[in-house]
């Protein structure tokens, strides 16, 4: 028996979108991402238990899982900085804004701070060209980024 289950807001939300889609199947994603924003995370208590409420196998949620890179398939710190690694980003200073990551907060991609506050993710392009170089903090869009305003948003989420 799974340990995970939908909070009763996130139950109402599963069932309002078993109710849009013709197709079981397209409820998938928007499953995995209810468990996400509950969670932060997808475990694969969590994935049995969207397989079973979907009446797939555990393993067809966990092809879908792995495969969208917005799916964190392990616990991340509190806060998720996803920094654009493509080209506009790269060659408006997106190295320059990783390196400062790691010298302020000692994380690389892929990685968790010791106080479990933050963890950072190089993804492709979020779609933000003309404010590069750009990162989401908790899925919100800071473009234009200098090292002082990096500074500024590490300190707000500190607070």
């Amino acid at each position: 028996m799974s340990s995970f289950k939908f909070t009763p807001e996130n139950e109402v939300k599963f069932q309002e979108y078993v109710s849009r889609y013709p197709v079981i199947d397209s409820v998938m994603l928007p499953a995995l991402w209810l468990v996400q924003e509950q969670e932060a995370w997808v475990s694969p208590e969590a994935m049995v238990y969207v397989a079973d409420k979907l009446g797939k196998t555990p393993i067809q949620v966990y092809e879908v899982a792995t495969f969208y890179t917005m799916f964190n398939l392990k616990p991340i710190g509190k806060h998720h900085i996803e920094l654009c690694k493509t080209l506009s980003c790269m060659l408006c200073g997106s190295r320059d804004i990783k390196k400062y990551i790691k010298e302020s907060i000692g994380i690389e991609p892929g990685q968790t701070s010791e106080d479990g506050l933050f963890h950072l993710s190089e993804v492709e392009c979020l779609g933000a060209c003309g404010g590069a170089p750009m990162f989401a903090l908790d899925g919100i869009y800071h473009e234009k980024l200098t090292t002082q305003k990096v500074d500024e948003l590490i300190k707000e989420c500190k607070k």
